[in-house]
């Protein structure tokens, strides 16, 4: 079976910042209806897929559905409005951004944060801060934005880009790769394993909320009670700025991280990972973090702990508007994930 690319470009055009991920849901259940899962939801909108297996290991694979975004905070007289971000974002990341705003009809309203032009003495070494920012969807004023565009207070906005996959370099150009290709890959992984005869009870999560607190899996890892998991996520290269060791590559595989700001991986868990890896002759990669952190932070701590590994996809660029990143990464995380999952036995699991 092929990886589908379409599938990566409707998931990375969805639009689903933290909170409003019901288009994400609901285009993961269409992938996913004609499979033997059930498939089931929380009022979080968190997905649960399952496929039990009486008196077996119980696994359970996740990725987040949500995407970085902002909220309309407040609205100004001259039609314009301030934002408040929601998940991380840097005032550099959003000066000029192209947005596009969902106002309560549904309708998408695209736009830009404004920026000063030097014509009027804008000094352009000085890029402001969050909060003074505004966006502007070329209103007149307050009423016009309200009544003709229908954007309010709360509306939420998200990076106003298309997606596109560069067949012939197997690039892929896109918003909300983090974790909307995690997604992918994850969705991937299930349509594959529903061909299989498993020897182990799955519980897959696409999660609400990461980008907030991880708060999606806080409500999912208790009830679910895992063995162990696996984390797909859209990890964040660092190939393009100057690091003492490049460790996050595009066109280089998964990257497996022993730690973050958030987890000290489980070691033998993530060795048995690496292994399988060198063994099968996947791609990947490893790191070491300072900063950052997934759902697996809430994961490995739920119950009595829960070995815990994350399956990275390196994306240049992610908490901006565009992230670029290498279909042959997606594959590879896939190719892991059914390799870990093929050769882990609970014989190896006590061993740890």
């Amino acid at each position: 079976m092929k990886l589908s690319v379409e599938r990566i470009l409707e998931l990375s055009n969805a639009f689903g910042p933290s909170g409003f991920e019901d288009e994400v849901v609901e285009q993961i259940r269409g992938y996913l209806k004609k499979t033997s899962y059930a498939l089931t939801e929380d009022t979080l909108r968190n997905l649960y897929v399952k496929k039990e297996k009486k008196d077996a290991l119980r696994v359970m694979l996740d990725a987040h559905t949500d995407e970085v975004g902002f909220m309309v905070q407040s609205l100004l007289p001259q039609g314009t409005m301030r934002l408040a971000p929601i998940g991380g974002w840097g005032p550099l990341q959003v000066s000029s951004l192209r947005l596009v705003a969902k106002n309560h009809e549904g309708e998408r309203i695209p736009g830009i944060v404004a920026s000063r032009p030097p014509h009027f003495g804008a000094d352009p070494d000085r890029t402001p801060e969050l909060s003074q920012m505004t966006f502007d969807v070329g209103a007149r004023d307050m009423q016009e934005l309200k009544e003709s565009f229908g954007i309010g207070l709360a509306t939420p906005l998200v990076p106003h880009v298309q997606s596109r996959f560069d067949e012939k370099r197997g690039l892929l150009y896109g918003k909300a790769f983090d974790c909307r290709i995690g997604c992918a890959a994850l969705v991937e992984t299930l349509l594959r394993l529903d061909e299989k005869d498993a020897a182990f009870e799955l519980v897959a999560t696409f999660s609400s909320q990461e980008e907030t607190g991880l708060r999606g899996t806080t409500i999912t890892a208790p009830q679910i009670k895992p063995d162990i998991a696996i984390v797909f996520e859209g990890a964040p290269a660092d190939d393009t700025f100057p690091v003492d060791q490049v460790q996050c590559a595009i066109g280089k595989g998964p990257m497996l991280r022993h730690m973050d700001k958030s987890m000290i991986t489980h070691p033998r868990f993530q060795r048995f990972a690496l292994d399988v890896a060198k063994k099968e002759g996947i791609p990947h990669q490893e790191a070491v973090r300072l900063g950052g952190g997934t759902n697996a932070a809430v994961i490995h701590l739920t119950n009595r702990g829960v070995p815990t590994i994350v399956l990275g996809v390196p994306v240049r660029y992610i908490h901006s508007g565009e992230g670029i990143a290498r279909l042959s990464d997606v594959e590879d995380t896939v190719r892991l994930a059914l390799a870990i999952l093929d050769q882990i036995t609970e014989e190896t699991i006590r061993t740890w």
